[in-house]
């Protein structure tokens, strides 16, 4: 299947109505997330019921992610998008019409927080399979990298509106959370997607369990593929461990709870200004240098922690943290979508996401136990020197040294082709 005929991304019809309506569908999806434990606790008053439903939507996600991919590669993907946003947009009105009834309970928001989180499971890798269809292939870095900028924002400003929203009354942020998902099935609706060539005839018939090897199988015999999702998983892993220990630590040193999602909201900015970035310096460095930079940044960035106090400081160094990851990102994504055939990139899809996704869930829990076991600068810096020394070991891989541009990948492909 051949990729779009070079046109600039902004002018680039299919692609723009992706986008906008996926920023919409990340906002609604943000508001809800952050409206369900509020919701829980005006109902239950119980905090532990609350983590309940929200962690809900992890576990399904991670759960259903390497049947997902496969799935991805199986069945049309523009079908399984559209499928995902209706279902969602139903999910939200159902607790709608509960909470104007007076019958909503735990059990219904943690059915309806499991739908989400497997809609997300399919969702994902079925927008991240088909963008090579979307955009040509100069354009996928740039591309990958303004929607890393759209789930950013979309997580801010539905995080912000949520708790505005739910101030309002119990209903408001999840109307607002149908309307999202409405608008994107419709932007969805008029996204052309070219058709997926049908399975060869030889092919053995589907299954599911075979399907999910192969993938497991396609990932790990990449070195590249394989190299850097562990390089991810790691970085990811002592990054979110560092994360609920800055917090931990800000709070017990009196940062007042303002500057403290100040600082959160900050991070979040330097990873938005990152992403814009991302094609500038895609196109200026090479992979092996935002590869190791981002790295390198960390391990020098993470130690200062110890010193700063001051929760608006601290939010200025999480900034600095946040800005060069997309553009590593970025370079790597882009690469493995492009050298991923394309039978194989729901699947490859799924394998990423259940490896980031097990990393950002089992950190926060390595930094809890790191915050009990020692005292907090300890903590800070244990963390800190598990990052310094996988950058260490990173700036050694020659799998890294060898990281292919995007121009050398279209190379390998057209000869392949």
């Amino acid at each position: 299947m051949s990729a779009p005929s070079e046109v600039k991304l902004s002018r680039n019809r299919d692609y723009r109505l992706l986008w906008t309506g996926q920023v919409v569908s990340e906002a609604g999806f943000s508001t809800t997330t952050i409206a369900f434990p509020l919701l829980v606790l005006a109902i239950t008053g119980s905090a532990a019921q609350s983590g309940l439903v929200l962690g809900a939507i992890a576990i399904a996600q991670l759960v259903a992610g390497l049947p997902a991919g496969a799935l991805v590669d199986r069945w049309s993907r523009k079908r399984i998008m559209l499928g995902c946003e209706a279902v969602q947009a139903l999910g939200a009105a159902s607790l709608v019409l509960a909470l104007w009834w007076g019958v909503a309970g735990v059990a219904q928001l943690v059915v309806v927080a499991v739908v989400m989180g497997l809609c997300r499971a399919l969702f994902e890798p079925a927008e991240e399979a088909s963008l090579p269809h979307l955009v040509s292939t100069e354009q996928v870095p740039s591309a990958v990298a303004l929607n890393a900028a759209r789930t950013s924002a979309g997580q801010l400003s539905g995080t912000a509106l949520g708790g505005f929203l739910f101030a309002l009354g119990r209903l408001a942020p999840f109307v607002f959370d149908v309307v999202a998902h409405v608008v994107a099935f419709v932007s969805l609706v008029f996204v052309r997607l070219p058709a997926r060539p049908e399975p060869a005839a030889e092919r053995p018939p589907a299954h599911l369990g075979r399907e999910i090897a192969e993938g497991l199988r396609w990932v790990w015999h990449q070195p590249r593929v394989r190299v850097t999702a562990v390089c991810a998983i790691v970085l990811n892993l002592f990054f979110a461990a560092y994360y609920l220990v800055i917090i931990v630590l800000a709070n017990e040193r009196g940062v007042p709870p303002g500057e403290i999602g100040v600082m959160a909201a900050m991070l979040g900015g330097g990873g938005i200004a990152g992403a814009l970035a991302a094609p500038y310096l895609h196109r200026k460095l090479s992979p092996y240098a935002l590869i190791i930079g981002v790295f390198w940044g960390l391990a020098l960035l993470t130690p200062l922690a110890v010193f700063v106090h001051n929760g608006y400081l601290m939010g200025l160094l999480f900034a600095a943290m946040a800005f060069l990851a997309p553009a590593a990102n970025t370079t790597i994504n882009t690469y493995q979508l492009l050298f991923t055939p394309d039978e194989l990139r729901g699947r490859l899809g799924g394998v990423m996401g259940v490896t980031g996704g097990l990393a950002a869930a089992l950190g926060p829990a390595l930094g809890g136990w790191l915050v009990d076991l020692l005292p907090d600068s300890a903590a800070v810096l244990t963390c800190a020197g598990a990052i310094a020394a996988v950058t260490v070991l990173t700036t050694f891989s020659r799998t890294l040294r060898g990281f292919p541009s995007v121009s050398d990948v279209e190379t390998v492909n057209n000869k392949e082709s």
